[in-house]
C-alpha cells in the first residue's frame, strides 16, 4: 500500500508539548500548491498509555472541538504521565464549513475508515488515522453530538463487544467520563466507522452524543471538558482524582428502539428528549404541507423505554430518523 500523504509537523515520540498540523497535499483552484492543515497537539511526558482524543469527526458537532482546543491550550507535561494526542477536528474541512460531510468530497468521516491514501480527501485522512494515529494508541475518545440534524440527550457511550475485557475497559471510562446518562450503544450500521476500526484494533474505544442542533450549550461543553479530565485520569494518564458525578445507565437492545419517516412533511414532536413512552405511542407527528385539510402520519413507537434522540429541524423527509428510544438499566 502507497504511503499516507500525509506528514505531521509534530514529531509524536517527543517529550513536551507541540502543537502543528497534520499537513495533507491539496491541490486546488484558488491554491495549485495547497494543503489541508489540520491542527494537532501532542504531550508526552515518560513511559505510559496513550490516549487518542478526537473531535469534529462531523464537521457540525461541537462540543468536542470545543473541549478538545481548550485541552491543547492547557494541558501540561507535568501533568501527564504517558502520551495525549489530540486532534480537535478530524475532518477539517467539514469543520470549518460547519457541515457534516467534507465540502471538498462530501465525504462522512465515520463512514470512510479504512480509507486510502490514494482516495478522496476523506479517505486519505480516515487512513492517516487508520494505519498511524490508531496504532499509537491505548484508549481512543472520539466526541460526537447530533449536529443539525439531531438532538440527544447528553451521554457518554460505548458498544457491545465480543472481546468482554475490552468491552469492560470501555464501559469504566464511561462511567468515569460522568455524563449525565451512559449508553450501551447500537449502531444501525457500523460498516465504515472509526469506532469499529479502532475497536478490531483492541483499542478500548470511547465516544459520546452530547445534544445536538448544531450548536454546543453551556452545559454540553461543560460535560465535554469535564469528561475528558475525567477519561484521562481514570486510564492514569492526568493527574488528579476523577470528579465524581451521578450516571443513569441506558441501553439500546435491539433495532426496535429506531422510528424513522416513511413520508415528509412539518414534524410535530409528541414526546420531549428524557420522557418515557410506551410501545404503540405516537412519538412524532408529520403534517403533510402540499395542501391544507389532509390527515398527519403519526410515528409509533415499537417498544418501551424514554426519549433520547429526536429529529431536530422541522421539517422531515422520508427515511430521516425521527426518534431514538432505550431503556434504563436498573441492574
Amino acid at each position: 500500500m502507497r504511503v499516507s500523504p500525509i506528514s505531521p509537523t509534530v514529531d509524536f515520540s517527543a517529550e513536551g508539548v507541540q502543537h502543528g498540523f497534520l499537513r495533507l497535499p491539496y491541490s486546488r483552484d484558488d491554491s495549485a500548491w495547497g494543503s489541508v492543515m489540520i491542527p494537532v497537539t501532542t504531550v508526552k511526558n515518560g513511559e505510559g498509555p496513550t490516549a487518542l482524543l478526537t473531535g469534529g469527526n462531523h464537521g457540525d458537532e461541537y462540543e468536542g472541538p470545543i473541549a478538545l482546543f481548550d485541552l491543547a491550550r492547557t494541558l501540561k507535561p507535568e501533568d501527564v504521565t504517558g502520551r495525549v494526542i489530540i486532534v480537535p477536528a478530524m475532518n477539517y474541512p467539514a469543520f470549518l464549513a460547519g457541515t457534516r460531510t467534507s465540502p471538498i468530497d462530501r465525504g462522512n468521516m465515520n463512514r470512510s475508515f479504512p480509507g486510502a491514501p490514494d482516495g478522496t480527501v476523506t479517505q486519505k485522512i480516515a487512513d492517516y488515522f487508520q494505519r498511524t494515529l490508531l496504532p499509537l494508541a491505548d484508549i481512543v475518545l472520539d466526541f460526537h453530538s447530533g449536529g443539525k440534524t439531531l438532538d440527544f440527550l447528553p451521554f457518554c457511550a460505548a458498544h457491545i463487544l465480543p472481546d468482554k475485557k475490552q468491552e469492560a475497559k470501555a464501559f469504566e471510562l464511561v462511567s468515569a467520563f460522568g455524563a449525565p446518562w451512559s449508553m450501551k450503544m447500537l449502531e444501525i450500521d457500523a460498516v465504515g466507522m472509526y469506532d469499529t476500526a479502532a475497536e478490531e484494533m483492541g483499542k478500548v474505544f470511547v465516544t459520546t452524543e452530547l445534544g445536538g442542533g448544531g450548536t454546543a450549550t453551556a452545559r454540553s461543553a461543560g460535560i465535554a471538558k469535564t469528561g475528558v479530565a475525567n477519561v484521562l485520569k481514570a486510564a492514569g494518564i492526568l493527574k488528579g482524582a476523577v470528579e465524581g458525578a451521578q450516571t443513569t445507565w441506558l441501553d439500546m437492545p435491539d433495532g426496535n428502539c429506531f422510528s424513522f419517516a416513511e413520508d415528509g412533511g412539518l414534524i410535530e414532536p409528541l414526546f420531549d428528549l428524557g420522557d418515557a413512552v410506551r410501545n404503540g405511542d405516537a412519538v412524532a407527528r408529520i403534517h403533510p404541507v402540499g395542501r391544507t385539510g389532509a390527515e398527519p402520519l403519526d410515528i409509533k413507537a415499537k417498544m418501551d423505554g424514554i426519549l433520547v434522540a429526536r429529529h431536530f429541524p422541522g421539517l422531515v423527509k422520508s427515511g430521516d430518523c425521527v426518534s431514538v428510544l432505550a431503556t434504563i438499566v436498573t441492574e
